[in-house]
């Protein structure tokens, strides 16, 4: 039976593991698509220690979800809702399924490209996830819509993932950084609405 399964796969499947709140110690399966990177699980617990108060009942969005790892996180902490994009077919026909495995009825997904995505969403979000496909500047362009679109309450919470050697990136003013640190390749920052 497992090699049947195997030999059917497209692409070979991997797995990301909630590492806190309701879902903790489950795990999920994740495709093989070329440039997705899930946020490893040491990252992963130092984004939602900062974001320890802020999670529950927030309207989240993760942008270029991918794996979903951040978003599957919020979910798991209570988030009141949670909004997935996703380009990629595959992934996204990987988040519901695994949005129907955890039996989460607050959380949906956009499968478009992230910026065709952001210009038809009309409601703002109290978390926004960006973790793109590194070395394409998506990450500003992001950013940039975001802030243009208005797509931000006031207190806002944004995490940004992005290549360790990318120069700043040029924020709104009203944006201020609460942390930034490094691991490896990554640098991951959050920035809050005034």
């Amino acid at each position: 039976m497992k090699r049947k399964k195997a030999s059917n796969a497209s692409h070979s499947s991997g797995q990301i593991r909630i590492i806190g709140g309701q879902y903790r110690s489950r795990k999920l399966k994740v495709h093989d698509i070329e440039g997705l990177r899930p946020t490893t699980d040491r990252v992963k617990e130092t984004v939602f220690n900062w974001l320890m108060n802020d999670v529950a009942n927030a309207l989240v969005l993760d942008c270029f979800a991918g794996s979903g790892g951040l978003g599957f996180e919020a979910l798991s902490r209570y988030a009141q809702q949670v909004t997935f994009i996703e380009k990629s077919q595959q992934a996204s026909r990987q988040l519901v399924e695994n949005i129907k495995i955890l039996k989460a009825a607050n959380a949906n997904v956009i499968e478009n490209d992230c910026l065709t995505a952001l210009s038809k969403i009309t409601n703002p979000f109290d978390l926004v996830f960006i973790d793109p496909p590194f070395r394409k500047g998506l990450a500003q362009l992001c950013c940039d819509s975001l802030g243009q679109r208005q797509l931000l309450k006031r207190g806002a919470l944004i995490y940004i993932e992005v290549e360790s050697e990318l120069p700043a990136l040029k924020l709104p003013e009203n944006w201020q950084q609460i942390k930034c640190k490094e691991a490896g390749q990554v640098r991951f920052e959050l920035w809050q609405v005034n």
